[in-house]
């Protein structure tokens, strides 16, 4: 077990490094208006039950928005965080929606995080989300 323990920080923090080192930042406009604004669409329709309309949480259901969950995120990637929906979210059906709307809902979720726009929508291919790290502060060179 003492060599075990060692292994799993550092892959931990080989992990944790991936996502800061990532191509991209949330912070770089990863989505588009538009795609927000239909992930607002399809969040109303198969996600406010549990997690609210103002994505605050309900319940056992945890919020969507907020220092809490930007937290928990951060240093992951965006594909972390777009795998983890679709393979488990609708909690009653998951894995039920297109992998657009999949993308949409998270383009919604960054929208209402406060990560800027961009002109190019968000991936639906989570080797490419793999490759935008999240990081919950604005970095000083992000551009925007």
């Amino acid at each position: 077990m003492k060599i075990a323990l060692p292994l799993l920080i550092a892959f931990g923090l080989a992990g944790a490094a991936v996502a800061q080192d990532a191509g991209k930042s949330v912070w770089q406009g990863i989505y588009t208006p538009e795609q927000a604004d239909r992930g607002g669409g399809v969040y109303a329709q198969r996600c406010g039950a549990c997690h609210g309309a103002a994505l605050n949480g309900t319940g056992e259901a945890p919020p969507l928005i907020g220092g809490e969950f930007v937290s928990h995120w951060d240093t992951m990637t965006v594909g972390d965080l777009y795998d983890r929906v679709r393979t488990t979210m609708p909690q009653n059906d998951p894995q039920s929606m297109t992998r657009e709307e999949y993308a949409d809902v998270l383009a919604f979720l960054l929208k209402n995080n406060g990560f800027p726009a961009g002109s190019q929508p968000l991936d639906k291919r989570s080797e490419v989300l793999a490759t935008i790290g999240i990081t919950a502060e604005k970095p000083v060179n992000s551009g925007r």
